[in-house]
């Protein structure tokens, strides 16, 4: 529940948040609002996926991508502005708003989203970020249509060309794609697809959400028995299973998603415990693979949460839902420390999309 994030937030962050209010303290969001700001414009570390034609494709990542240059890779960039995006619009009166709007107004620029859409045009690029930077851009893209502010409009018109590019590539390879990927990282098709679903139907564009509903429906209606046992792998930071049931609650009505969902995940209880999925368990937050399991159980609270949501309210599966999410949710959020870059360049932005209950 919500109250219970706000306690661990509370407990994490010394932040004041009082139980009777509806919405966290901005006090409480500064921590992942300064996570984004200290890494946007931070060039090095950085691991860029980069295919080369000639010599002249050689450059520093703030010449190839100008806009999302930093927070170590391209996608990571792309969610740390979307965090910042979300933030701004839900606290405009926070002090780290400020700061959050100088520092997208540096890089949400026509000209420098401009040089990244002319990166994604490279030959040789046809599968650059995909799908995983792609839906995250889409999510920004929707962040921004959704924000009434004069600023932000304008943004959202610099990104425009951008986001028709990354909807374009995923409407020309999912009539192509023959198998969902169900791995529990950067290319898994489920989380992707739920994200970009959102966006389609944020802005309205109805052929793309037929086409994404279409795949997902045709990779997974027929889906039973998750191998959720064999989960985690040791650098997940999504749920194969658990992501997969969070894009059909998107799609399913409640009493049907109900149903598919007793054959693709029987394992779940209902005594209401937690135990049916235990917490991913970190051995070393300075190695940035491992570091992943922090992200995984944000993400899976987020998601439990969201197949919550999909379900009748009289589903006797709930309590064990939330018992899981609320286990995941505090594990998750107390490792957003900023201790080390490896988790600090990108976990605030999923303790922020669980705590503001983006994908609701």
């Amino acid at each position: 529940m919500r109250m219970f994030r706000l306690f661990v937030l509370f407990v994490m962050l010394n932040a004041v948040a009082a139980a009777d209010e509806p919405a966290m303290d901005a006090a409480t969001v500064a921590n992942f609002a300064n996570l984004a700001l200290k890494c946007i414009h931070q060039e090095y570390p950085n691991k860029i996926g980069h295919v080369m034609n000639s010599d002249d494709d050689v450059g520093p990542p703030r010449e190839l991508t100008p806009a999302f240059f930093g927070c170590f890779d391209w996608h990571s960039s792309i969610h740390g502005h979307w965090m910042l995006v979300r933030l701004s619009k839900l606290y405009p009166d926070a002090e780290f708003t400020a700061a959050a709007r100088a520092g997208l107004g540096q890089s949400l620029s026509a000209e420098k989203l401009a040089g990244d859409a002319a990166y994604l045009a490279g030959e040789g690029r046809a599968s650059f970020e995909r799908p995983y930077g792609l839906a995250w851009l889409l999510c920004l893209a929707e962040e921004l249509h959704t924000w009434d502010d004069e600023e932000a409009q304008q943004w959202s018109q610099n990104l425009a060309p951008l986001e028709a590019e990354a909807a374009s590539r995923l409407r020309e390879w999912l009539p192509k794609l023959y198998y969902p990927i169900r791995t529990g990282e950067h290319s898994q098709t489920a989380f992707a697809f739920g994200l970009a679903l959102d966006w389609a139907r944020a802005v309205g564009d109805e052929e793309a959400a037929d086409l994404i509903k279409g795949k997902a429906l045709e990779f997974h209606l027929d889906d039973v028995g998750c191998p959720l046992s064999y989960e985690p792998s040791g650098q997940d930071f999504l749920s194969p299973c658990i992501a997969e049931a969070d894009l059909m609650r998107r799609i399913l009505p409640p009493r049907q998603f109900a149903k598919w969902l007793d054959g693709f995940l029987p394992e779940i209880p209902t005594d209401g415990g937690a135990g049916w999925l235990p917490i991913g368990v970190v051995t070393d937050r300075a190695d940035g693979k491992l570091a992943h399991l922090d992200g995984l159980n944000l993400s899976r609270a987020w998601m439990l949460e969201g197949i919550l949501a999909g379900l009748p309210e009289d589903d006797p599966r709930r309590p064990a839902l939330r018992a899981a999410a609320d286990a995941h949710a505090k594990a998750g959020l107390a490792s957003v420390t900023g201790e080390h870059y490896e988790g600090g360049h990108w976990l605030g932005s999923f303790a922020t999309y669980l705590v503001t209950e983006k994908g609701r």
